[in-house]
């Protein structure tokens, strides 16, 4: 027999159905509750509440556990290239050698934006933020491929929209930086594979050669793998709300760009270059921060350090502490001052009991925005590229969305405000 729950209202029993996911999660489906009798379910923040059923990932905070389609983060981030991965959440499967070459092949050939949207550009105030630019430009790509609005579209369009903005964004990010420092904008380079090419985008000049460095290109597809995805988050969910109207792809993502700008969502990493450079203006003495930290009455928080989600430890943080020493090894920064708080204030984290007990661990953005510092990547666009790696899982979202015919979402709300009251005529308020 079906496991169910009981609600039990002004002493009437309902019974409602209990769901359980293939990892044993479950859920209390109550679908039905309104209907059934009148009442709704309060839930701020949606914390407990399941809007969706998902096949794409899969994460156990308590555990540590991130997966991709029931593949685990570590494997891919191991033995996975970027492009593979993004095929693996998009369409369900790792591709076959052949699909894998026909999905990069597609990509490569769409590179290239419209000459028009370099005349964009020049209508942003110098001082635009990147990620205003980022989400401008993509929800105007709807202007460039209006078919894109179509509710009706086939598999073949679908695909033709994932491979355009699969390909497009990473020009988009690169010529948002290029504009923003006043340098000639790179055209992107069909010889280079995803990473590499964005690393040419961003960095190459015209007037001398850029040489790719190997440890940094395979310490940016790390990344970018490990945040290809991470469930339903604010920027996800945004992306699958705002598509449950039907609206294009690139609108979509837009909108989960938006969301990702928002600082208490995607601007994690950044604030933790802001937090060690502030910490060495002061002289570089992380004892005293780290006492701050500990002090319930100073203000001052530890950025990079726990998660909302994970209890335990970030899956994603040991893979990526890996790749951060390589990068800066590589580049000769290991003695750099930054670091060197940064070592410390990670010592404190793994070995201090005050951070031990409260599962105070460095987590991805720790190691990301050092990386990211290293590249010498100014720290605002430290936002544009998470949301470079988060493309391929909010695709995959949409897309699922879609081939769920979800319904439009529609939050419901609990009133608060005045009860009924009659129109006062203005000169008759006191």
């Amino acid at each position: 027999m079906a496991e169910t729950a009981e609600i039990i209202l002004d002493g009437k029993s309902y019974p409602m159905p209990v769901f359980e996911g293939t990892e044993n999660e479950k859920a209390i489906d109550i679908n039905k509750l309104r209907d059934q009798t009148g009442y709704v379910t309060l839930d701020s923040g949606y914390k407990n509440t399941g809007a969706t059923k998902s096949a794409i990932t899969f994460l156990d905070g308590e555990e540590g556990i991130l997966r991709y389609r029931g593949y685990p983060i570590e494997q891919l981030a191991e033995k996975s290239s970027f492009l593979e991965v993004a095929y693996l959440l998009i369409y369900g499967t790792l591709p076959t050698e052949a699909e894998l070459k026909d999905f990069s092949g597609q990509i490569t050939k769409h590179t290239l934006v419209h000459e028009d949207v370099r005349k964009i550009f020049d209508g942003f105030p110098s001082a635009a933020h990147p990620m205003a630019i980022l989400s401008s430009l993509i929800c105007a790509l709807t202007a460039f491929y209006p078919e894109s609005v179509s509710p009706d579209l086939s598999k073949e369009e679908i695909d033709l929209n994932v491979i355009r903005l699969m390909a497009k964004l990473p020009t988009i990010a690169a010529w948002t930086y290029k504009n923003q420092m006043g340098h000639p904008l790179n055209y992107p380079r069909n010889d280079m594979d995803y990473a590499s090419n964005f690393l040419h985008m961003m960095f190459s000049f015209p007037t001398e050669k850029y040489e790719l460095n190997p440890v940094v290109v395979s310490a940016l597809n790390k990344l970018l793998i490990l945040h290809a995805d991470h469930e339903q988050n604010c920027s996800t969910s945004t992306v699958r709300l705002v598509g449950s109207a039907n609206a294009s792809l690139y609108g979509s993502v837009s909108a989960g760009i938006n969301a990702l700008w928002g600082p208490l969502h995607g601007g994690a990493n950044q604030e933790v270059v802001e937090m060690l450079e502030a910490i060495e203006r002061d002289g570089g003495d992380t004892s005293k921060f780290i006492a701050k930290a500990k002090d319930k009455n100073d203000s001052f928080r530890l950025m990079g350090f726990g998660h909302r989600v994970y209890k335990n430890f970030d899956p994603r943080a040991t893979i990526i502490k890996k790749a951060a020493d390589e990068v800066l090894s590589a580049l000769g920064l290991q003695d750099s001052p930054l670091l060197k708080i940064a070592k410390e204030l990670e010592q404190a984290a793994l070995t201090d009991e005050y951070f031990v007990q409260r599962k105070l661990y460095p987590n991805v953005d720790f190691y990301s925005g050092i990386i990211y510092k290293a590249l010498g990547i100014p720290t605002e666009m430290f936002t544009v590229m998470f949301a470079l790696g988060r493309l391929p899982g909010w695709i995959a979202q949409w897309k699922e969305m879609r081939e769920n015919k979800e319904p439009i979402g529609r939050p419901r709300q609990i009133y608060v405000g005045e009860k009924e009251r009659n129109y006062v005529p203005i000169n008759e308020r006191g």
